[in-house]
Formats: structure tokens, C-alpha cells, sequence
């Protein structure tokens, strides 16, 4: 593909690019430790000093946003990387060498697929408790199938066409035309699929944490910090709607970037 990308390609490239980078250097940019607390800074409202306000324990909220990112962002991303792989490989295998493999595997898929996905992502992060990292294995389990689905559609589609047949009177085996043909023309649909799942992901993700079955206090992350405000929206409202912006811009970002990709590797 030779086709130059577009501005806006570029513009919420840079965007995404430095919202990963802000988390990455948290420690760095913040102005204030955000877990230090001072309890007569509680509930300062938004200032110069304090652009975001302060919270409960007095802690900078702008600070804490810029560090939640740390385990909001890049949580949400190593999930996505995760079930794009995981998915993929599924896919893969079950769509080139099918039979009762592909059988067996398809239906599972379907199980989990039949139940709404927030709601069994809760069960299987109740069973298997707090944290963020059981909260991302827990939306992992759950969200795989989707990457199976499309990998799969898209290696029988690919495994029909005639250089596939050639490069086995080549000689190559399945794990060489897996690498160098099918994965390389199956790349495309993949990449859009993750890079518009990450928004819905990090809301996922954040929702957990908000019921309390994702990141765990003092660690600082933008849905336990909006569940820890929910009480003070009407008293002291920058508590809550400092975490929720950050979601809200991010996954704007995101969102704006998948739907650009795919205009960019599809036109049509």
C-alpha cells in the first residue's frame, strides 16, 4: 500500500501516541505526589494551584488522573494485545486446518458469545477477586472469541485463493504459509478490529474497577476513582468528573483512530 496517510491519520496518531507515552512518564509529569495526603487541602475546588481540585485526602486530582492513566491506558492495551493474539492464533488454526478442532473450538466460542459480555466478564472477576490484573484476565476470557471469529473468516477466505495452492506445491508447509501468506493478508481486518476495541475495552475495564472488581485502592485509576466520588457528584463534583473526562477524551481518541485506520486501509 502506497497510499500516503491522511492528516487525520496523523493528528489522532500523535494524539493516541501521547496519551501512551503520558501514561509511560506519569511520575514525571505530575506536579504533585499523587498519594500524598494533606487533609487540609480536602475537596479544594478547582484552582491555579490545583487545576483539577483536590480530593477527599486532600491528594492533587490532576496528579492522580495523570498516574490512573498508568493503569487505565496501559492495562487496556496489554488486554487488547492479549486477546488480539490469543484470537488470532485461534482463528487461524481452527480456519486453515478446520475439521474437529475447528468444530469443537467454534463452539465454544459460541458459548461465550451467547451471554452478555460485561455481565460474565463480573462473574469470572468474582471468582476470581480484586485486582487489575484478574480484572484484565477476567475481560480476556470473554473477549476472544470476537478475534477468533474474524481470523478465521478471513484465513478460509485467504486459503481459498490460488498462491496458497502454489506455495504447497512449492513445498511449504502449514506453519510457513501460516507466516508468510495468510497472516501477512489477514493483518488488515485484525488491526481495525483491536484498534476499535480499545475504547470499548478501556470503558469495560473501567466499569469493573468502578463495581469494585478492578483496580484496588491506594492504586489510582480513573473507574475506582470515579466509584470512590460517586457520592460527592452533587457537593463536589470534580471529584467524579475529573477520571470520567479522562475516559471520555481517551477513548474519543482511540475510537477516532480505529475508525481512521480502517478508512485508511479500506477506502471503500
Amino acid at each position: 500500500m502506497n497510499r500516503k496517510p491522511s492528516k487525520k491519520l496523523i493528528v489522532f496518531t500523535v494524539l493516541a501516541a501521547s496519551l501512551i507515552l503520558a501514561s509511560i512518564f506519569a511520575d514525571w509529569l505530575c506536579p504533585y505526589d499523587p498519594y500524598e495526603q494533606d487533609l487540609s487541602l480536602s475537596y479544594n475546588a478547582p484552582s491555579l494551584a490545583h487545576i483539577m481540585g483536590t480530593d477527599t485526602y486532600g491528594r492533587d486530582m490532576f496528579s492522580r488522573v495523570i498516574i490512573g492513566a498508568r493503569a487505565s491506558i496501559l492495562s487496556t492495551l496489554a488486554l487488547v494485545g492479549v486477546i488480539t493474539v490469543l484470537g488470532t492464533i485461534v482463528g487461524v488454526i481452527c480456519g486453515y486446518f478446520g475439521g474437529k478442532v475447528d468444530l469443537v473450538v467454534m463452539r465454544i466460542s459460541d458459548f461465550f458469545l451467547a451471554f452478555p459480555g460485561l455481565v460474565f466478564a463480573l462473574a469470572v472477576a468474582a471468582l476470581l477477586g480484586g485486582g487489575i490484573s484478574n480484572a484484565v484476565i477476567a475481560l480476556a476470557v470473554i473477549s476472544w472469541p470476537k478475534y477468533s471469529r474474524v481470523a478465521r473468516s478471513q484465513t478460509l477466505s485467504v486459503k481459498a485463493q490460488s498462491f496458497i495452492q502454489a506455495a504447497k506445491l512449492a513445498g511449504d508447509n502449514p506453519g510457513q504459509i501460516i507466516i508468510r501468506h495468510i497472516l501477512p493478508n489477514i493483518f488488515g481486518p485484525i488491526l481495525v478490529t483491536s484498534m476499535l476495541d480499545i475504547g470499548t475495552m478501556m470503558m469495560e475495564l473501567a466499569g469493573l474497577s468502578f463495581l469494585g472488581l478492578g483496580a484496588q485502592p491506594p492504586i489510582a485509576e480513573w473507574g475506582s476513582m470515579m466509584s470512590n466520588g460517586r457520592s460527592m457528584l452533587q457537593t463536589y463534583p470534580w471529584v467524579v468528573l475529573s477520571p470520567g473526562i479522562a475516559i471520555f477524551i481517551s477513548v474519543v481518541i482511540f475510537n477516532l483512530l480505529g475508525d481512521t485506520v480502517r478508512d485508511y486501509l479500506d477506502p471503500k
